[in-house]
């Protein structure tokens, strides 16, 4: 390792050991980050001190907890920030292109190589590239890899020129790469490279304080973007649910359900039994079990009619009651908006189909 690469590893962890002497609230530092957790506390304050430094950082943690979004506040926060930032994931490339990718190439380069092309490093020129999933690259750009990591100079595919590589590098990976070192399938001396500075994002599932918020901030936008005429909300015995529910998939999971959900409905409240198979799964003690006990649970706390009491000693025949319960509100609705099934299906948080449906197979309403 050259000198200059041995003061730059030492003056980066130096700065990242320093104590934070501004009074700054650092989630105040990162609007796009929806977060309370004392934990991500902890992790908005290592990027805010990591971004002054032009050393390398290694975010590691499982898919979907946000590592290209504080990859870009990095680079937002840091001097390069009026200069481009390029995200690429390794994974998605294969592996014979992604060289080009990264490093462009000359005319005649390889088969279809009809003109020269800049590659990301060079498009990046004092910015900052993201290389995400790198556990998933080849061993042979990994040697290339380091070559601009150590040296700052990197070759275009075809050629034997030199170029400056003046770009900061921010890496990320859910491959656990210490173990894949011992199998041989990464670079010793280049995870010591990007490990200058490393960050990790905690899973979801330990920094539950930010469950609630995160439920609230995707479901505003997915009623947004979808320009629902009636809002979708979450009942209390959904929220209770998705509060508990440990989401493997982690932010992206959550956002992808929240968008499914409000993509099914028309509109109104999002109730438990509305909520996919998966939420209704938790873990405890290793070992996965149906939640229905907490479901049932939350549902007991929630308001019904008087009529609906105890449970007769003769019996009742549950669906009938349950019919009759949703006839009354059918009715009531139909009345209320003299008898437009538009308004009434969106009182009821139905499909206009679905409530046409019902009219049609109860014989109500007509």
């Amino acid at each position: 390792m050259s000198i200059d690469a041995t003061k730059e590893i030492l003056e980066a962890r130096k700065l990242l050991l320093q104590e934070s002497k501004t009074e700054e609230d650092p989630l105040s530092l990162f609007p796009e980050v929806v977060a309370q957790s004392p934990q991500m506390h902890q992790v908005l304050q290592l990027v805010a001190k990591m971004a002054k430094t032009n050393g390398s950082v290694l975010i590691l943690g499982e898919s979907g907890t946000g590592k290209e979004l504080i990859a870009s506040a990095l680079h937002r926060l840091s001097h390069r920030a009026h200069h481009p930032f390029i995200a690429i994931n390794c994974s998605a490339i294969p592996d014979e292109l992604l060289e080009s990718e990264l490093f462009g190439h000359v005319k005649g380069a390889f088969t279809g190589a009809d003109r020269q092309r800049e590659g990301y490093f060079g498009t990046a020129n004092q910015g900052t590239v993201f290389l995400d999933e790198i556990g998933d690259m080849s061993l042979r750009l990994q040697a290339k890899l380091l070559r601009v990591l150590q040296e700052k100079t990197y070759s275009p595919v075809g050629s034997n020129r030199v170029l400056d590589a003046d770009v900061r590098i921010i890496a990320a990976t859910n491959v656990d790469l210490e173990k894949a070192i011992k199998e041989q399938s990464f670079r010793l001396d280049l995870y010591y490279r990007l490990h200058v500075l490393p960050l990790n994002l905690p899973p979801l599932r330990e920094r539950a304080g930010d469950i609630e918020c995160l439920l609230y901030h995707f479901l505003e936008i997915a009623n947004q973007v979808h320009r629902k005429e009636v809002p979708c909300w979450f009942s209390p015995d959904a929220m209770t649910i998705l509060r508990q529910y440990e989401w493997p998939g982690n932010i992206r999971q959550l956002q992808n359900i929240i968008e499914r959900l409000v993509i099914v409905k028309e509109g109104g409240e999002i109730t438990a039994q509305e909520l996919p198979a998966e939420c209704l799964v938790v873990q405890e003690g290793g070992r996965a079990h149906s939640a229905a006990p907490k479901v049932f649970a939350a549902m007991r706390s929630a308001h019904y009619p008087k009529e609906f009491g105890s449970l007769p000693i003769e019996g009742i025949n549950l669906t009938q009651v349950m019919e009759d319960f949703e006839n009354r509100y059918i009715l009531e609705a139909l009345e209320r908006t003299q008898n437009n099934k538009n308004q009434a299906a969106r009182l009821l948080g139905l499909n206009r189909t679905t409530l046409v449906e019902r009219l049609k197979k109860r014989k109500i309403g007509v």
